[in-house]
This record gives structure tokens, sequence and C-alpha cells, in this order.
């Protein structure tokens, strides 16, 4: 199984860092050795959403290895994703908060052959409590939740995230948020026709259903774009 690593930066005062920005982080990610993808995600404001949950990240980095060790290898002091913590090479306004985190990758299978272009929406969702049975809780959500969110009209990718534990040198907050899901589709028109559709009530009963857990869920619509590597 894939792993993942998430880094969040957050600051209410920011939409957006500045192209240029973007770039040098594309750049460092296309520079990683042994990643099979790398991902950047930025807000994509989408009216009529059922949730609302503050302000979006303006920037979260998602980046997929075959194996831990090649994450923990980019994230050591000689790490190339080092170079992502010097405020030289990456200024980032003050106050923002960053975090990290290195997940357990669970694809979801969903219907239709596809290939993710440059550009789509996704739905990103993370879990930041508790489960009082974590393996209850994962055992509900993958056998029941999940199929669920397979039948999203359009939906192009469901994928959830699961904890565990990783190496890093980067100065910044390891997050342990408790599960992340991220379902794509291909604008925010598409999103917004789910998240509108009749599987909602059905998601909205399962949820009633899950084993018991605490801190709620986060949702936020980002613009994804693809900077290495590919999935179908």
């Amino acid at each position: 199984m894939e792993v993942t690593w998430f880094a969040t930066f957050e600051n209410p005062s920011v939409s957006s860092l500045p192209d240029a920005a973007l770039e040098r982080v594309a750049q460092v990610i296309r520079n990683t050795e042994g990643l099979s993808r790398g991902l950047i995600h930025t807000p994509w404001p989408v009216d009529g959403l059922p949730f609302d949950d503050g302000p979006a990240p303006f920037l979260q980095l998602q980046l997929y290895a075959p194996a831990l060790v090649v994450l923990e290898r980019a994230l050591d002091h000689a790490g190339s994703l080092r170079a992502l913590a010097d405020p030289a090479w990456l200024p980032v306004p003050a106050c923002t908060r960053i975090t990290e985190q290195a997940m357990l990758v669970r694809p979801v299978t969903v219907s239709g052959a596809w290939q993710q272009k440059e550009d789509v929406c996704s739905f990103m969702v993370h879990y930041p409590g508790r489960a009082d049975d974590p393996n209850a809780w994962l055992g509900h959500y993958m056998a029941h939740h999940t199929p669920i969110m397979r039948r999203f009209p359009a939906v192009r990718e469901v994928e959830v995230c699961s904890p565990l534990m990783w190496l890093s040198k980067m100065p910044w907050y390891r997050a342990d948020h408790m599960q992340r899901n991220k379902v794509v589709f291909d604008d925010a028109s598409g999103l917004r026709a789910a998240l509108s559709s009749d599987v909602m009530s059905d998601m909205r009963m399962d949820t009633a259903r899950l084993p018991p857990f605490s801190g709620g869920s986060v949702h936020h619509a980002m613009r994804t774009r693809l900077v290495k590597g590919l999935t179908v």
C-alpha cells in the first residue's frame, strides 16, 4: 500500500500564495526522488455546499510514495523537502500554522477509467478527534461508508487515509488526525451536484451509525494540481 504525506498551511487572513511561490513548491516536488505522485491543493470556493467549516488552508501538499522509507528520506535534514521550510525559498505570511502528517493510503475503487487532469476539484475531509474503538470505526467506515461515497454522480476518485508513525526532521507541528478522506470530481460543478444528490441522505444516515467518536469532521473544497506522476 502507498503512503502519503500532507503539509498544511493555514492562516485565516491568507487566501493564496503568488504563482511564483507555488511554482517553487512544484519544483521541489518534481525534484524529490522516489515519489509516485505529487499534488498541490489550493482553495476552490464553491457556493451552495452543505458544509461551512471556515477558511480552507491556503496551501496543502499531498505527496505519495511506494514505501514510508522514501518519504522519510525526503523529510530528513538533508532531504529535498527541507527546502519547503526555508523562508528564503518559500516565504509564508506571519502567523501561518504549518502541520504535517504521513498516512497510509486506502484507495477505493470507483466505476469507469479516468486519468487525472492537471486541475480537478477535491473534497478534502479530515477527522481531528478520536474514535472510542479505532478498529470498529475504520471497519465500519470501509465496509459501509465508502460504498456510499462511490455512488456520488461523476465521482473520479475516493481515498481514505489512516494514521501511521513516521520520522521527520521538518520543523512543523505533527498533526494526528484519526482519518482523512479525499473525493475527487472534474470541477466545482461536479462537487456541487454530488453534494446535492440523493446520495447525501444515505451518507447522513450512515454517519449516524458510525461507531462513537469525538471531534467531528472538517470539509474543504480544493483545487488540486497534479505536479508529479500520473494516476488512472
